[in-house]
């Protein structure tokens, strides 16, 4: 079973403002990704989707 999203140990980069900020916090076989500015809304993903996605990024599709 997946953490509630507001029980997650949510981690940002060091070299983050203090605001509007790309958080992301694992849970299990699941990756949860959100915007500091609007915490509610988070996007959950599959383990292989987050990789999928990281590849992507890396690979400038995005």
């Amino acid at each position: 079973m997946t953490e509630k999203p507001d029980r997650l140990n949510w981690q940002r980069s060091k070299d983050c403002a203090d605001s509007a900020c790309a958080e992301v916090a694992e849970a299990g076989d699941t990756v949860h990704l959100r915007n500091s500015a609007q915490p509610e809304v988070v996007v959950t993903y599959s383990r292989a989707e987050w990789e999928a996605l990281k590849r992507g990024i890396a690979a400038g599709q995005f």
